[in-house]
C-alpha cells in the first residue's frame, strides 16, 4: 500500500506543474549520442507523448549525426569534419536530407503514433519555416594565418518562421523538426541542431528549451566523473554564462549548448533546461518535479 501511495504523491507533486504549463510550448532538443539506445529513445518520445496529452505542445527538435556517419560509410564515403562541423558536399546533403527525414524523422513518427498521439516531420521544401544562408567558420591555415573555410551546405540561421510551427501545435500535432534549413534560392542546408533549437524556442517565444545532452548538466569539476551528482549545478543565472566560460567551468561541447540557451532567453523564452537524455523518464522529472534532475538556466 506505501507503495501505491507514493506513486500518488508523484501524481500530486505533478499537478500543478501540470496546470502551469498547460498550453504552453515546450521545445525538446535530441540528438547525437542520446540517440543510440533503444530504451532511452522510447523513455524521451514517452515523455514527449505524455507532455501532449496533458495538455502541453511540445516541439521535438532531432539529430541523427550517427546515422548519418553510418549511411555515408556504407556507401563508400569518408566523412570528414572542420572545426567540429561536418563537410556537406551535394553528395552528402542528399544522404543527410534522406537520413534525418525518411528514416529518424519517420520512425519518430511512427513510435508517437504508436503511442496515442499525433505528430509529423515538417517539410522544409514547402513550409520553409527556417531560413538560412551559407556558413564559412573562420580556420587556421597552415601558416596560422585565419581565414573563411567553405564546407559546403552547413547553414547559419537567418531567420524563423513561426507559423508552420504553431498552425501543427493548434492541430494538436506535435512537430517534428530535423536540423535542416534552406536558402533564398531554395537549397538545403544542414545547420546546428543545438542554434536551431534556440532560435525556434526563441521564435515561438516558448515556455522552455530542454536540451538533451549526455552529461547531467553543468557540472562545478566536469573532469571528476564520479562526482558529477554532487557537482551539479541545478540553476544558473544567465548573466552568469560568460565568467562561467571564462573559469572552464562551461566546457568543450557545453558551451554551444549554454549559448543555444541564451539565444532563447534573449528571445522570450522563460527557463532553459540541460538534462542528460539517458536518464529514464528525464524530461518529465525536470519539468514536473520541484527539483528537477538537470541544470536550469534563468534570465
Amino acid at each position: 500500500m506505501e507503495k501505491v501511495i507514493e506513486k500518488a504523491a508523484v501524481l500530486i507533486e505533478a499537478l500543478p506543474y501540470i496546470k502551469r504549463f498547460q498550453g504552453k510550448l515546450i521545445v525538446v532538443k535530441y540528438g547525437g549520442s542520446t540517440m543510440g539506445e533503444e530504451d532511452m529513445m522510447n523513455s524521451v518520445l514517452t515523455d514527449i507523448v505524455f507532455l501532449r496529452l496533458v495538455g502541453l505542445h511540445p516541439i521535438l527538435i532531432h539529430g541523427g549525426g550517427k546515422a548519418i556517419t553510418e549511411e555515408m560509410k556504407s556507401r563508400g564515403l569518408k566523412p570528414q569534419f572542420i572545426s567540429g562541423l561536418r563537410v556537406t558536399d551535394e553528395q552528402t546533403i542528399k544522404i543527410v536530407e534522406d537520413v534525418l527525414i525518411n528514416t529518424i524523422g519517420a520512425d519518430i513518427v511512427r513510435r508517437i503514433s504508436a503511442q496515442g498521439a499525433k505528430a509529423r516531420e515538417m517539410n522544409i521544401h514547402t513550409e520553409k519555416f527556417l531560413i538560412v544562408r551559407k556558413f564559412y567558420p573562420i580556420v587556421k591555415s597552415s601558416i596560422g594565418k585565419e581565414e573563411k573555410k567553405d564546407i559546403g551546405f552547413v547553414g547559419e540561421i537567418d531567420h524563423v518562421d513561426a507559423r508552420p510551427i504553431l498552425d501543427l501545435c493548434r492541430e494538436g500535432t506535435i512537430p517534428i523538426i530535423s536540423p535542416l534549413g534552406i536558402d533564398e534560392k531554395g537549397d538545403i542546408y544542414n545547420v546546428n541542431g543545438d542554434s536551431m533549437a534556440g532560435a525556434i524556442s526563441s521564435a515561438l517565444k516558448a515556455e522552455k528549451l530542454v536540451l538533451l545532452t549526455n552529461v547531467r548538466g553543468i557540472i562545478k569539476d566536469f573532469h571528476h566523473t564520479e562526482k558529477h551528482e554532487e557537482n551539479l549545478i541545478s540553476t544558473i543565472e544567465m548573466s552568469q554564462i560568460d565568467e562561467m566560460i571564462e573559469n572552464k567551468i562551461i566546457i568543450e561541447g557545453m558551451i554551444p549548448k549554454v549559448n543555444a540557451c541564451r539565444k532563447a532567453l534573449m528571445g522570450g523564452v522563460n527557463k532553459a533546461h540541460i538534462i542528460d537524455g539517458r536518464l529514464l523518464h528525464g524530461i518529465l522529472l525536470e519539468i514536473f518535479t520541484d527539483c528537477g534532475v538537470g541544470t536550469e538556466i534563468v534570465n
